[in-house]
């Protein structure tokens, strides 16, 4: 079996210039993966009308319009390296495939482990034992979608495999029988407004968020229901979901992206220098950490059933669950769990869940956009 980065490789060897399409953390990873395998890159461009004399890792970033002057569109092997789900952005990245041969790696959020062909082979017990536990031809559909476009990069494998968010509210979670639920990895509020469109009855939510910044607009957000004597009560809670309650180093950037640092967790046991070589350096902050079996009591009570969980912590999703443990034992409520950030999520995600309570029934579902983000796993009894 090859995978992209061993045909970027081979393209690479035969003379082919191959460049990022994009700046930033994105490219920066690429980039990184690219240097593993020893794949030169020519060049970095933007978007025509996105250039102002931008330099990135000292070469200059080119339009496309330059780029395919210097190395021709039918020559050149793009590679992108952001991040969108805006339907006018999609359309432009699009057109650059309309007209040169472009991949999407994908590159983990957390973590360091490369999906490649080694990773898919290693794994593939794993793989197979998550497919097996989807409800239904969608999910399964989806999944193998995934995974083939983990392995060759192609935006037309990974395109295919979208659908909506009303789908997974509506026929997947039944989000209209929901009252008390939790929203791990809360941000500033916006997926509990997005959830009360499809759950008119929503009464109370215990909303985790530990960054400082977010964690004050989600509070504004909060008092604003109490203010205008809205049906709902929001709980904000200024921590991140963990097995248990502890104190762990916390990547604070104020964007839906803060997270808990990786490695910079007491998990890890593996600490950067606080120098400016630490990419961190200057942004970490130690925050509290705590387990949702034992927030649910201190905030709307310990008797009271939760109908619905939203897991999206930035790759503390396995410890977030085990967290949870006992409310899912207890209550089954409907879970949605982000399976994209780590390499492993896609398959070891499904298999924890099924492990803390066999009597779910999984389904896979993934929002439009790009690379393979969004990947949403959904649990209901």
């Amino acid at each position: 079996m090859t995978d992209l980065w061993q045909n970027l490789k081979t393209a690479a060897d035969n003379g082919r210039p191959i460049l990022l399409y994009g700046m930033g953390n994105g490219a920066d990873k690429i980039l990184t993966v690219c240097e593993s395998y020893g794949i030169p890159v020519a060049d970095f461009f933007a978007s025509d009308g996105f250039v102002r004399g931008h330099s990135f890792h000292g070469k200059v970033v080119l339009s496309f319009s330059q780029a395919c002057e210097k190395y021709g569109a039918e020559n050149m092997v793009v590679l992108l390296s952001f991040a969108s789900s805006r339907p006018e952005v999609l359309e432009t990245i699009s057109r650059v495939a309309s007209v040169c041969e472009m991949y999407i790696p994908d590159v983990p959020v957390c973590g360091t482990d490369l999906f490649n062909a080694e990773f898919y082979e290693a794994h593939l017990d794993e793989i197979t034992a998550a497919r097996a536990l989807f409800a239904d031809e969608e999910s399964q559909r989806v999944y193998d979608g995934i995974l083939a476009y983990k392995l060759t990069g192609r935006m037309d494998i990974l395109r295919a495999t979208e659908s909506s968010p009303s789908d997974a509210y509506r026929s997947i979670l039944r989000a209209e029988r929901f009252q008390i639920t939790a929203d791990l990895g809360a941000y500033n509020g916006d997926s509990i407004r997005s959830l009360q469109d499809y759950a008119p009855d929503l009464r109370a939510v215990v909303a985790l968020e530990p960054d400082k910044r977010n964690f004050r607009k989600l509070t504004e957000y909060a008092n604003s229901l109490v203010d205008t004597n809205a049906p709902c009560r929001v709980y904000p809670v200024q921590a991140g979901a963990w097995s248990h309650t502890a104190t762990l180093t916390f990547h604070g950037s104020g964007n839906r992206n803060a997270g808990l640092t990786d490695p910079l967790t007491e998990a890890s046991g593996h600490i950067l220098p606080s120098t400016a070589d630490n990419p961190y350096f200057g942004k970490t902050a130690e925050v509290s950490v705590i387990d949702l079996d034992s927030v649910l009591t201190a905030t709307v009570g310990g008797d009271a059933r939760l109908d619905y969980v939203k897991y999206d912590v930035e790759g503390a999703e396995a410890e977030a669950l085990l967290g949870s443990r006992e409310i899912i034992r207890r209550d089954a409520p409907a879970l949605l769990v982000s399976a994209y950030h780590r390499s492993a999520d896609l398959f070891s995600l499904p298999l924890l869940v099924h492990e803390l309570n066999p009597s779910y029934k999984l389904y896979l579902r993934r929002m439009a956009g790009v690379p393979a983000w969004d990947i949403n796993l959904y649990a209901v009894v």
